[in-house]
């Protein structure tokens, strides 16, 4: 299923306390562009009835069911890409734009 890495969970629940949003779950949409590749949404929500409920690191993640299929097996970090500019990224293995990390 979709976890975080452990920085990336860090940064969520700072910007729930920062924002007000303590308790409230995170959720997660994934959808495909035309091109194949995958377009991912996030922010913080209540829970529904049909949503599919995660805890990865300490944070609540809900996901509606037809995001799912793309979403599963994917991982979401907080990363620094340029130096000062910190950005959430999904490595995803389903998404044709995918790499996955290279060591060093």
């Amino acid at each position: 299923m979709f976890k975080l890495t452990p920085a990336a969970a860090e940064q969520v629940l700072k910007a729930a306390k920062q924002g007000g949003t303590e308790g409230m779950c995170l959720r997660l949409a994934a959808g495909r562009n035309p091109d194949g590749s995958i377009d991912y949404r996030m922010g913080f929500d209540d829970l529904t009835d049909d949503d599919i409920r995660v805890n990865s690191e300490g944070v609540e993640i809900v996901i509606a069911p037809e995001s799912v299929p793309l979403l599963d097996q994917a991982t979401m970090d907080y990363v620094e890409l340029e130096p000062g500019q910190f950005h959430f990224i999904f490595l995803n293995p389903k998404d044709p734009t995918y790499r996955p990390p290279s060591d060093g």
